[in-house]
């Protein structure tokens, strides 16, 4: 008997962990119908964290919190790694986890990536970032469609709030470095069905080369934004000028430019002031109404 309820026990919190991957599209996703190429991961590269890597079908993995303690919020949370990598950790299912614990419902977004020829993408990447031109080029083709893939997933989570539990008029994106570029090419651009409801691009790439138009909307969200100074690829004025124009444009801004921190650095430990920026985060959740039930 002991080991009946043992057995039950372990498959309760089986369940309770398990989480929903949802695809994005029926069938092939517009605009890249002739893309063959599978989704893989790899463990042992130059970022030091495991990055997922030829994407060509997009989908979200549902990460909800306990029924006692949800709020009704959501974030459609889009990891970074320049278009051609996922930092699926740090910048993704850590994060999640991390909003579970405030009643915060999460979705980790898979977007589409560049082809990766060789199964080390980070190294590729690593070898084209001395020309940013270059590399903004050769993303450019698959940006359009992360973005595209961006509005999907707020359009997704909208359209199922009742059956996730939350509230349609809760639902935010937020996206790291490129899944930054995501968060604000919806950002920038929506419609009633995919309009976030708050955003939080965490030290994005707004380069011409990656958005075109940068236009505050005139019913524009609530923006929330972090960065370093101390930036590798030197995005920090990035971050600087996306609060400037927001403000400019009297829409709801906060900013956090942490002196050291570098690039990338998402829920990892560096023993710095960023390390709290995702507390910073829950204080403007709560303070913007968005952790109340």
């Amino acid at each position: 008997m002991h080991k009946y309820l043992l057995l039950v026990a372990l498959l309760s919190v089986t369940t309770a962990q398990a989480q929903r991957v949802i695809s994005l599209y029926d069938g092939k996703a517009p605009g890249s119908e002739s893309w063959t190429w599978q989704e893989a991961e790899n463990t042992k590269n130059l970022f030091q964290t495991r990055v997922i890597y030829n994407v060509s079908t997009p989908t979200l993995t549902a990460y909800l919190p306990d029924p006692a303690t949800a709020t009704g919020t959501a974030v459609v949370v889009a990891p970074g790694g320049g278009f051609h990598t996922l930092s699926i950790d740090s910048e993704g299912i850590d994060v999640a986890k991390w909003l579970n614990s405030k009643g915060v419902a999460a979705f980790v977004l898979k977007y589409r990536l560049i082809h990766s020829l060789t199964t080390d993408p980070v190294a590729e990447l690593m070898g084209k970032m001395g020309d940013s031109k270059k590399l903004d080029a050769e993303n450019a083709p698959v940006v359009p469609l992360a973005i595209t893939d961006g509005k999907r997933a707020m359009e997704y989570v909208r359209s199922h709030a009742a059956e996730f539990g939350l509230r349609p008029d809760r639902i935010g994106l937020m996206g790291f470095s490129a899944g930054g570029t995501v968060t604000m090419g919806v950002g920038f651009d929506y419609t009633p069905a995919n309009r976030p409801d708050f955003l939080a691009p965490i030290y994005p790439y707004l380069g011409t080369g990656a958005i075109a138009r940068q236009v505050v909307p005139a019913d524009a969200p609530p923006l929330f934004v972090c960065a370093a100074t101390d930036d590798q690829l030197k995005l920090a004025p990035h971050s600087a000028k996306l609060y400037t124009d927001w403000i400019a444009a009297g829409k709801p801004a906060e900013l956090h430019m942490y002196a050291k921190g570098g690039h990338g650095f998402g829920m990892r430990r560096q023993k710095l002031p960023s390390d709290s920026w995702i507390e910073r985060f829950g204080e403007w959740l709560a303070s913007s109404g968005f952790l109340t039930k």
